[in-house]
């Protein structure tokens, strides 16, 4: 993609747009946010009943990389420094906050309201990567302090939500099945 790019020529069906709008739901009307939020969810939960939480981690391997190259490249042709409609950082930090749960409604439900939580409160250092780191890495990483705060969170609240611990790979961290 090259950085000459009108905003013009990189039209809805370009790769940029595509991942950066996540397939269009950065572009709906109010709180592209909360809806790129949401989409990310349905697509953790087929992830995770799929390929189980390494599907999950290898998916959110894939898109914070390409996250990163289409946030930059989408704000670059907008011309702004973080455009309402790219919502792929959304997606990297609501697949990082449910990564090591089981899909289950209500640790997704949790999930998705901690993490719209700490994306829209912006606790530090979020706040600093905000101000200071531009481009898409910038769009990206106050999105993964965000889902960090919101998973360990999460991770904190599991116990009471379920009655019990579990986690996504058992065994794999303290109180999980052996």
């Amino acid at each position: 993609m090259s950085d000459r790019t009108p905003a013009g020529r990189a039209g809805f069906w370009h790769p940029v747009t595509l991942i950066a709008t996540w397939f269009g739901v950065g572009l709906l009307p109010k709180a592209p946010g909360t809806w790129g939020s949401l989409s990310a969810l349905l697509y953790a939960w087929v992830i995770q009943t799929v390929a189980g939480p390494v599907g999950l981690a290898v998916a959110f391997a894939l898109v914070f990389p390409l996250g990163v190259w289409a946030a930059n490249a989408y704000a670059r042709l907008k011309g702004e420094r973080d455009p309402g409609a790219v919502v792929v950082d959304e997606v990297a930090g609501q697949w990082l906050t449910v990564l090591v749960m089981p899909p289950d409604l209500v640790l997704y439900a949790v999930g998705f309201a901690l993490f719209r939580f700490f994306d829209i409160v912006k606790v530090w250092p979020a706040s600093l990567i905000e101000r200071r780191v531009g481009g898409g890495l910038g769009i990206m990483l106050d999105d993964i302090v965000a889902a960090v705060y919101a998973g360990a969170a999460l991770f904190a609240l599991s116990g009471l939500l379920t009655g019990s611990l579990r986690f996504a790979v058992p065994g794999a961290l303290p109180g999980g099945a052996p």
